[in-house]
């Protein structure tokens, strides 16, 4: 994955898994005990998101049609909802702590 904000690009290890179909995107992390690490997954098309059936938190990034971040939430806690947001295609959901270790923020770009 590479982050691209205004002061510079960063290649970023961790392997993202596209959610395409209605059941992947459906399931997403759900069920899973453990916390993901160095991986993450592409829902796609998608603009919400739920945690019902989740067992840890995620940092939860919303894209748009440009891949451009415009809507990061850190630490999203289990069985917490996320109404639609303008404007969002995708959602990437991350290992905790991956924004902001990153420094990823409004207005970067997220190629996968």
């Amino acid at each position: 994955m590479q982050v691209i904000t205004e002061s510079n690009i960063r290649q970023v290890q961790i392997t993202i898994h596209r959610y395409d179909t209605f059941f992947l995107r459906l399931k997403g992390l759900m069920f899973r005990f453990s916390p993901i690490k160095n991986e993450g997954i592409l829902l796609y098309p998608c603009n919400s998101i739920h945690m019902f059936f989740m067992f840890f938190p995620i940092d939860v990034i919303f894209l748009n049609a440009k891949n451009e971040v415009i809507l990061t939430k850190e630490a999203v806690k289990p069985w917490k909802v996320i109404f639609p947001v303008k404007q969002a295609i995708a959602v990437l959901e991350l290992p905790v702590g991956s924004i902001s270790q990153y420094e990823i923020q409004a207005g970067s770009v997220i190629n996968v």
